[in-house]
């Protein structure tokens, strides 16, 4: 049966950590019938919270998705939710999934307003030119403050806001909303745990504010549409509900501007409304534009329409391991029908695999289908060999997508099984998380022959470590946690290498002349050029050369990956029989180790973005901790009681910052970190590092 994209809204939910996520994902669950009891976080029995560590910490640590019905002036719609993490060591779960989301909302604390954690997924969203709508949460606090909330989502992330909704009191005294496109007044009921809402008259002493806003929000409206400004200047009051609905709905798909509602999840007032919003402004598939991709066939870019009829194409966006069926291929389907037992092929791997299973999720359970199409979101079974962001297409009629990049780790620990029977399970644990999570990585020393796992934060890798501990059954022994540290070419060299082996057969021959030169530092990667001319070294060739380079910088003149590398072929030469595409790359390795010896090159380090909230009595205790640990104050912030400190400090200089702040300020101070960029480490601190560091944590 055909499907009507129009009817669709693939959305996430993302906040900063404990605005309220899956606290309003739960109420959307209730309310749309999808569950018949409330979760609560703070219970430990969310739904969206189904992982054990999700529910002994309160925290969400992976992204889930569920699909879920809601009718609206007599029309059924789909939505299809995925909760996101709000802790920055779980920033990936956010990544992969605004990648494949139409729209969002972004939840904001009535308290806490605009956050770190705000500002990271709003530039996340930002990226991936996602339509949003906000959702100021938790009016029922102590402290809430609606307006400054907006003003802060204005000034800090450059919204253009508009406000449909007014809260009715706020604190203990919120009671529900004026709805300024309908002019009405709603309030919830509690008997029924905020099931049904009633109309009411707005009260008294907000009818002139009332005014003001629906008035600002009619001239913004009609900036925006020639004939709608004709109507407002003729009378404001002749512009209808459903002019107005259109208008906002358009701009919003367009990111002009940003609706912006409120409630309180927890309260249970305010959440139909958003669900309402969703439906009336946030995009459909039928919105988005046409996918863009290359044929890998003629490396020409092509475009593919949303639509079931065309060509089949989704992107593989998280994989996770289910312990009754396996592993699980999250995918969105862009265009045409899957069926199961269909053959796909995967375009980043060239090869083929059967799917033998769909499935529709409800956060951790499966419902069975027998086929999907373009605009939903889906887990696949039966996916052997694929990674997070592939390609998936029929084999006649490939695409490539455009893959997702996520962030190096920056934090690294040396573990190892507590039993030697261990060891292989330990591995294929281990193997197994990397696939699910791009920024965890597992490596084994070269010096000290131990394994390593590295990842975004403590956070993250004490989550993975309690994981192999009970899902996998592995018990582990780790040393003090470590900086991935990384290094950056200082000065411009030159190198001849010559690669000659004989034997006995066919040999290999490759001679290159290159030179090695400083990288820009907004740049990361490998900068490769080649000004051979007139065919001396053919092109796959060069390309051999190309991947012998790229290998070559994960290991640098003192062992630390580099960041940036810049490499131009000056000159060079073949054999007739010996050389081929495997000879210049080993060449090209061989030659960047010798020519690193003989270059300068700086040691990187992460430098995290930190913002403490601190009572006033403590903020010296705080500041003087902070210049011990070679930190940078950026801003100091007061507010009411409290002040709010961000500074750039060292990641190096951070672990087990959380137990130092709790004992400073009497356990009243809380503070967020987040990865902000890579900075040349002071010459001492470089000594240390070469000389005691490096080897004291492995």
């Amino acid at each position: 049966m055909s499907e009507d994209l129009s009817k669709i809204r693939n959305i996430g939910i993302m906040a900063h950590i404990d605005a309220g996520k899956t606290t309003t994902t739960e109420r959307i669950l209730y309310y749309t019938g999808k569950s018949y009891k409330i979760g609560e976080v703070d219970e430990g029995t969310a739904t969206m919270d189904w992982m054990v560590q999700e529910q002994e910490r309160g925290i969400t640590i992976t992204s889930a998705a569920t699909t879920v019905n809601w009718d609206y002036e007599n029309q059924n719609y789909k939505i299809n939710i995925i909760d996101t993490p709000g802790h920055v060591d779980f920033t990936v779960e956010v990544e992969r999934s605004l990648r494949i989301l139409d729209g969002a909302v972004a939840i904001f604390c009535a308290v806490g307003g605009v956050e770190p954690q705000s500002e990271t997924v709003w530039k996340q969203a930002n990226k991936y030119d996602v339509a949003r709508i906000c959702y100021v949460n938790k009016m029922d606090r102590m402290g809430a403050d609606f307006y400054a909330v907006v003003n802060q989502i204005k000034e800090k992330l450059g919204a253009k806001t508009i406000v449909l909704q007014l809260p009715i009191g706020s604190e203990e005294n919120f009671v529900g909303l004026v709805d300024l496109i309908e002019k009405k007044a709603y309030t919830w009921n509690e008997e029924d745990q905020g099931a049904t809402y009633t109309e009411c008259e707005i009260p008294a002493d907000m009818i002139d504010e009332v005014e003001e806003y629906r008035n600002l929000l009619l001239e913004t409206v009609a900036e925006l549409d020639d004939k709608l400004m004709e109507k407002f200047f003729e009378d404001p009051d002749s512009l209808t509900v459903e002019e107005i609905k259109n208008c906002i709905r358009k701009a919003t798909i367009a990111n002009q501007l940003t609706p912006v509602l409120c409630g309180s999840s927890f309260k249970n007032k305010g959440v139909q409304r958003l669900i309402d919003a969703i439906v009336s402004y946030l995009p459909s598939p039928a919105d988005m534009p046409d996918i863009k991709g290359i044929n890998p066939k003629t490396e020409q870019e092509e475009t593919r329409k949303i639509d079931e009829k065309e060509n089949f194409a989704a992107l593989a966006f998280k994989i996770a391991i289910d312990p009754y069926v396996g592993k699980l291929t999250f995918i969105k389907v862009y265009a045409g029908t899957l069926k199961t037992g269909d053959m796909i092929y995967n375009v980043s791997t060239g090869k083929r695999e059967r799917v033998s299973k769909i499935m529709l999720m409800h956060s951790n359970k499966q419902i069975q289908m027998d086929s999907i199409s373009a605009g939903n979101i889906v887990a696949l079974v039966g996916m052997k060999e694929i990674r997070t962001g592939d390609s998936l297409t029929e084999e006649k009629h490939p695409i490539l997508l455009e893959n997702i990049v996520f962030p190096d780790p920056v934090i690294q620990i040396a573990i190892e099984p507590k039993t030697k029977d261990d060891e292989d399970k330990l591995m294929q644990a281990l193997n197994r998380l990397a696939e699910e999570d791009p920024t965890f990585k597992v490596t084994v020393s070269e010096e000290s022959g131990q394994t390593l796992i590295s990842g975004m934060g403590e956070l993250h890798l004490d989550i993975l470590l309690d994981r192999l501990k009970r899902e996998f059954n592995v018990a582990c022994n780790h040393g003090k946690p470590r900086v991935t540290y990384k290094e950056a070419v200082n000065d411009f060299v030159k190198h001849h290498e010559v690669y000659k082996r004989q034997t006995g057969g066919k040999g290999s021959f490759a001679e290159l002349e290159f030179q090695i030169s400083p990288t820009p530092a907004d740049k990361k990667g490998l900068f490769f050029e080649s000004q051979v001319k007139g065919g001396v070294i053919p092109k796959e060739y060069i390309a051999g050369a190309e991947k012998g380079f790229s290998i070559a910088m994960t290991n640098g003149k003192y062992g630390f990956p580099l960041e940036a590398l810049t490499v131009t072929i000056l000159d060079g030469s073949t054999h007739s029989v010996d050389s081929d595409a495997m000879a210049f790359e080993v060449c090209a390795k061989m030659g960047f180790r010798e020519a690193i010896r003989s270059v300068e090159t700086s040691i990187l380090e992460p430098i995290m973005k930190v913002e403490i909230t601190t009572p006033d009595e403590y903020i010296g205790n705080v500041t003087s901790d902070l210049n011990r640990r070679r930190s940078v104050l950026e801003q100091i912030e007061a507010k009411i009681g409290y002040q709010i400190i961000k500074a750039q400090v060292p990641l190096a200089e951070m672990f087990g910052y959380v137990t130092t702040l709790r004992s400073i300020s009497s356990g009243r101070a809380n503070y967020s970190m987040e990865f902000l960029r890579y900075a040349e480490v002071p010459a001492d601190v470089k000594d240390y590092i070469l000389n005691v560091g490096r080897y004291a944590l492995l």
